[in-house]
This record gives C-alpha cells, sequence and structure tokens, in this order.
C-alpha cells in the first residue's frame, strides 16, 4: 500500500527535490503540492494525504498554523502532519508538537531520516531530527526531574538499552547496528515499551527516559 504524500513549500526547487527523494523510496508517492499554507490546508482537506510534510515559512499560514488546522487539537479527523524547516530553533519545534506535528526534521538531516520520518508518521510515531532531540527534552524535562531519583522501570535490559537510545536521538536503524539487532526487532522493542508504559510515540518515550533519569 502506498503512502500519499502532500508537499507544502514555498519554493518550487525544493518541492522538486523532496518530491525526487521520496518517490525514489518503494511505497511512497507525492499526490500534491502546495506553495503556500492556505493552498497546503485546502489541497489537504480535499486529497486527505497519509502524511503532509510542511515548511515552517510560508506565506499565507505558516506552517505551525498549517500543523494547527490539519492535526490540532479539536480536529474531528486529524490528518498526521511533519514539520520541515532549515531554522534550528526551538520555538519552532515546541509550537509545531504542541499543535499536533507527528514530527520535525531540519532540511539538512539527510534523505534517509526524511524517509524514516514520513514513515514513522503513517505508522502512527513521532520523530524528531535527533540534533534537537536532546536539547528539547531536556528543556521540556529538566524542571520535572529534579531531585527525582532513577526507581525501577518495568522494562527489560534490551528495551531499556531501546528507550536510552530513542532518548538519545538515534533512529530505528542507528539502534539496531548499536545493538547488533534487526530493525524489525528495534521497532517490535518500542512497540512494547509504548504499551507498557503508556505512551503514544518515541517522542514522549524519550522524555519519559530523561524524567526518570535514564539517560546520564
Amino acid at each position: 500500500m502506498s503512502i500519499g504524500v502532500l508537499l507544502a513549500d514555498d519554493q518550487q526547487l525544493i518541492r522538486r527535490s523532496l518530491r525526487l527523494i521520496l518517490e525514489d523510496q518503494p511505497g511512497i508517492t507525492v499526490v500534491a503540492e502546495a506553495a503556500d499554507g492556505v493552498e497546503a490546508v485546502a489541497l489537504a482537506r480535499r486529497h486527505r494525504p497519509d502524511v503532509c510534510l510542511v515548511d515552517v515559512q510560508m506565506p499565507g499560514l505558516d506552517g505551525i498554523e498549517v500543523t494547527r488546522a490539519l492535526a490540532g487539537p479539536g480536529v474531528r479527523d486529524p490528518l498526521r502532519v511533519i514539520v520541515l524547516t532549515t531554522f534550528d530553533l526551538d520555538e519552532y519545534v515546541k509550537g509545531a508538537l504542541r499543535g499536533g506535528a507527528a514530527g520535525f526534521v531540519l532540511k539538512d538531516a539527510g534523505p534517509e531520516l526524511l524517509v524514516e520520518a514520513v514513515r514513522a508518521a503513517h505508522a502512527g510515531e513521532a520523530l524528531i531530527s535527533p540534533s534537537l532531540t536532546l536539547r528539547l527534552l531536556r528543556h521540556i524535562t529538566g524542571e520535572r526531574q529534579a531531585g527525582r531519583p532513577a526507581g525501577e522501570t518495568p522494562l527489560s535490559v534490551r528495551e531499556t538499552e531501546v528507550v536510552r537510545a530513542v532518548a538519545r536521538g538515534r533512529t530505528n536503524r542507528e539502534i539496531a547496528a548499536e545493538l547488533f539487532i534487526s530493525v524489525s526487532t528495534v521497532k517490535g522493542h518500542v512497540s512494547v515499551v509504548r504499551s507498557k508504559l503508556g505512551l503514544r510515540n518515541r517522542t514522549e518515550i524519550a522524555a519519559w527516559a530523561w524524567e526518570h533519569r535514564l539517560v546520564p
């Protein structure tokens, strides 16, 4: 089954590059392109793509506003939105995630991470560029973890290793290489961890790890 993607960026060259990267992968098809935020919302509601890849800075509506319109609180049938940007700013990341984004990826993160973010969003996961993950999670959990002991967890040793890797911003492929296991095994561990801890996605897993001081 193909993953249908909407691209929203005010630069045609960027859209063309993203289309080439995504459609070079099996099972991914670009179903629509938008040059501004208003058009992005209209096309997304018309085509109902599996994943919307949205630039932060666009005319009309910016990427954060587009995210809230398509995936934010109160949206009856939310879409999966990934925010894409060249700007490494905490306020963009937090605004996107609070608006319901299923990922936040820097444009210079590389094709592999972009494709993994699309597949993760389609699978109901959230993925943030590794260069942003540690700083963001430290900020989010810093006050809550002060004075909190590590304590015991319901996780196995291997599950704990996977959680620590997720908290460091590693992709499934990187975790598999580090732990000498298959990517499918990593996905299985992540699924079990989510079930055990009652968490929705990788971002919440990482935040949990930081809160419980599993990451030094």
